[in-house]
């Protein structure tokens, strides 16, 4: 979860949504990401949807079976769907998100026995670090003209 901290670090420092996620297999770091929705212009340019297709490309398949998924906030329903997609094995994520959480917070995706992959998930690894940098980046975009102006 620190390399996922690390990549919310770098999206902080570019203005973005700080959320940082890595993906790791047999002990080791397949790809990593954070959020560049805003200097993209790209909706789907979540950290988890980044770092999946990084890990899809390098280890050259779209199933991510014997994975886990490393991320800053609660996934999203389009992350959830992809995570789900993709059948990474385990997510672990530091703090929940009671607007958007797909897992949990507003639905549980990674557990609905309807689909066709459960994600073993593991909830609040490292909880206060990423929802300080949350709340931080947050205060900082309503201090600024306008909200900052950037629709978030």
């Amino acid at each position: 979860m620190a390399l996922a901290m690390k990549e919310a670090e770098k999206a902080y420092k570019k203005a973005e949504v700080p959320v940082g996620a890595v993906i790791i297999k047999d002990d080791k770091v397949v790809s990593r990401g954070h959020n560049t929705k805003e200097t993209t212009d790209d909706p789907t340019a979540h950290a988890e949807i980044l770092t999946l297709k990084r890990a899809a490309k390098k280890l050259g398949a779209w199933r991510l079976t014997d994975t886990t998924l490393y991320v800053t906030l609660e996934p999203c329903l389009m992350c959830m769907g992809a995570i789900v997609q993709a059948r990474v094995t385990r997510l672990v994520f530091a703090t929940m998100d009671p607007k958007a959480g797909a897992c949990g917070s507003l639905y549980d995706i990674g557990a609905d026995k309807r689909l066709n992959h459960l994600v073993d998930v593991t909830r609040g690894v490292m909880q206060a670090e990423a929802s300080g940098i949350l709340k931080m980046f947050f205060k900082e975009l309503r201090e600024k003209p306008n909200g900052g102006n950037c629709g978030i």
